[in-house]
């Protein structure tokens, strides 16, 4: 248990009373609240028109969060390839490498992270382009690769350098690539946890050995909501609900401080749906966290464990990671 490596994931999630440059000057202090507590890695996701999320220019506030810290990994969960050029994103992410060596990952997912109409407008209306995902990839490879120096089109910075590039899901989709392709697979089981089990399975029995990975390197990315009680725990995540219950309902809000839930809650519908989008939710104190990750982590086999926490006040957030952390190395 005190051996897998930790992570967080952060959106720079706007709170009630807040705004933009707050949600991002947290994010910063929430990964250097992770580096001091041994954390391997923060990544940050790309999402488009959504108002209360703020890492829509993924590669510019992992810049920043880059330059804020000096020396957990820092990169995308994901890049929505479909979205982007090949070599836009190998120009982006190999500037960001040269800027801090050895210090930036880039996770790769196919979906648009935003509505059809949005990607229209970030796709210029090729919406084909998610049929070329894996051809995309190997375009990517290609320009991060030395032996890409004969080629007519190159990307500068980026071309020879050592950039992790993962492969991420909320599906059994991208397992197959992620296993054709020898890549590390990051999983979405934080909001997407119906098909965990399955994707990790065909991940791990169909992987091929590449240059980049000799065996299946599995992340979870979870949700995780620690306290000094299992109660105050609960009470927590109560922000996390009253934000799902907005996706479900399309009444989107920012992250709502913890409190009785809504009436449309206990629509059996809304109930049902959020309860199966809380299925890799682990709340509770040192002790409670520390059995049920342990069952987790035992039962899934998971090399690294990703951690998000939608918590409204900012010092229970930063505390809950660090009763991860302890609840990780005991016993």
């Amino acid at each position: 248990m005190s051996s897998i490596p930790l992570s967080v994931l952060e959106l720079a999630t706007v709170i009630a009373g807040g705004n933009s440059r707050s949600a991002i000057s947290n994010t910063v202090k929430v990964a250097q609240h992770a580096e001091t507590l041994g954390f391997r890695r923060i990544w940050m996701a790309e999402h488009h028109n959504i108002q209360h999320i703020a890492s829509s220019a993924t590669s510019v506030l992992i810049g920043h969060v880059a330059g804020k810290t000096n020396k957990i990994r820092v990169g995308s969960g994901g890049i929505m390839l479909p979205n982007h050029s090949p070599l836009v994103i190998a120009e982006q992410f190999g500037t960001l490498e040269t800027i801090y060596p050895s210090r930036i990952d880039l996770g790769l997912g196919r979906a648009p992270g935003t509505d059809q109409l949005t990607a229209r407008a970030l796709r210029r209306d090729n919406m084909e382009t998610a049929m070329n995902f894996p051809q995309d990839v190997k375009q990517l490879q290609a320009y991060f690769s030395s032996d890409n120096e004969s080629a007519k089109v190159r990307a500068f910075p980026g071309e020879g350098l050592e950039i992790p590039i993962w492969i991420l899901g909320s599906s059994t989709d991208s397992a197959y690539l992620a296993a054709e392709f020898g890549l590390p697979y990051a999983f979405a089981a934080h909001f997407a946890p119906q098909q965990f089990r399955a994707a990790i399975d065909i991940y791990r029995n169909n992987f091929k050995p590449s240059k980049t990975l000799e065996k299946p390197y599995v992340m979870a990315c979870v949700n995780i909501f620690g306290a000094d009680t299992d109660e105050e725990a609960e009470f927590l995540a109560t922000s996390l609900i009253r934000l799902f219950i907005g996706i479900i309902t399309t009444e989107r809000k920012p992250l709502m401080p913890p409190g009785d839930l809504p009436t449309s809650y206990y629509m059996p519908d809304v109930k049902s749906y959020v309860n199966s989008m809380l299925a890799c939710t682990f709340k509770g104190s040192v002790s409670t966290l520390h059995k049920e990750l342990t069952t987790f982590i035992a039962d899934t086999g998971i090399d690294e464990l990703m951690a998000t926490s939608h918590i409204y006040d900012f010092d229970a957030k930063l505390r809950s990671f660090s009763i991860l952390k302890e609840a990780l190395k005991k016993g």
